[in-house]
């Protein structure tokens, strides 16, 4: 009889066993009852059941119930019990509240394997913050203070006065670039030295040009003898030094003959004739008369030049190389006249904000 009732009874305890390992159950906590208004508080659920069920926690958006805000929702953690037979799943929830009361938090429910398990309920209280009054001492009850300003500090002012700086700098380049571009000139001007040639060089290279051009062979005789006489009024300006660019063809022979030979004058008065025709009296000379006119010209000046020194040594002199400005070169100056523009706008706006409110 002792026997029946000793396996009886492992039976029930092996059948008691069997059903608490297939149950479920549903636990909620909170770490703290009672919070000030805004004040935060944590809600563990947790979670214990076999581990091939599968549970399905509850989601709540933004309340949990009226007046109670869920701030943040944790990522279960999940532990492993009973050498991987059961596991405790752990959902973490934030709450707060900004109403004082006393709240009512009802159970959480769990669905596992299609079927709900709730935990119990909780409650949460909710405290206003109190400002004690002082009425014994009142005068330790300040009620709102004025504005006060900082006080002064250099730190504070770099910037404004760094843009104070710019801003002339910034408003003269602008309108220099705008200049330069607006007449077609370059922005900066490339100076070279070379030696200085003398008069009789400049007005041979430049008589070579001209030849070389053979503007008369084009039907253009008022260029051509145009070229020339300028070219011999130069020389004659450097050479003579007296202003021969200023002077008609007639003052010009009257100056010379108090300076040279009448033979060498007779061949540049010739041509200084015909180009006078050609010029005012629309004359067409001969293609013979040309080419006489120019040997003209060579002769006077190989007949009247200064003999060079060979142990002088050549003065130097500065010329300037005006270079054609591209079409990307313009773009390139039109883009940066407008950031210029825009960096003294900026600078100018700047300055009368920080003044506006120093001021204000």
């Amino acid at each position: 009889m002792r026997k029946y009732i000793f396996l009886f009874i492992c039976l029930g305890i092996a059948f008691t066993g069997r059903i608490y390992a297939q149950s479920v159950t549903v636990d909620a906590s909170i770490d703290s009852l009672q919070i000030l208004i805004g004040e935060q508080a944590h809600i563990k659920l947790e979670v214990s059941l076999d581990a091939n069920k599968r549970a399905i926690f509850p989601v709540f958006k933004d309340t949990l119930v009226r007046g109670v805000e869920v701030l943040d929702v944790a990522k279960p953690d999940t532990q492993w019990l009973n050498d991987g037979k059961r596991t405790l799943i752990t959902q973490m929830y934030t709450i707060t509240s900004f109403d004082s009361a006393l709240y009512y938090l009802p159970p959480m429910e769990v669905i596992v394997d299609n079927q709900p398990y709730r935990s119990k309920a909780l409650a949460l209280m909710v405290y206003s913050v109190k400002v004690p009054l002082d009425s014994l001492h009142p005068e330790s009850m300040f009620g709102p203070k004025t504005v006060m300003k900082p006080p002064f500090a250099w730190e504070d002012w770099y910037a404004f006065i760094a843009c104070v700086l710019l801003l002339a700098p910034f408003l003269l380049l602008t309108i220099y670039l705008f200049k330069r571009i607006r007449d077609n000139k370059p922005i900066i001007r490339k100076v070279k030295l070379e030696p200085k040639l003398p008069p009789h060089q400049v007005a041979m290279q430049e008589i070579e040009r001209i030849k070389q051009e053979k503007v008369w062979q084009k039907g253009l005789p008022k260029e051509y003898y145009t070229e020339l006489t300028d070219t011999l009024r130069l020389y004659i300006k450097e050479r003579f030094h007296f202003n021969a660019l200023e002077m008609t063809s007639g003052e010009i022979i009257e100056k010379l003959l108090e300076h040279n030979d009448k033979e060498a004058i007779a061949d540049l008065r010739e041509l200084f004739q015909t180009a006078d025709l050609v010029k005012f009296a629309k004359h067409n000379p001969m293609m013979n008369e040309n080419d006489a006119n120019l040997l003209n010209a060579i002769d006077f000046i190989n007949e009247t030049k200064e003999i060079e020194d060979a142990n002088a040594k050549p003065q130097p002199t500065e010329i300037t190389i005006v270079e054609k400005r591209s079409l990307r070169t313009k773009v390139g100056l039109g883009i940066g006249i407008v950031l210029l523009a825009v960096a003294f706008i900026g600078c100018l706006v700047y300055i009368c904000r920080e003044l506006y409110n120093y001021f204000a």
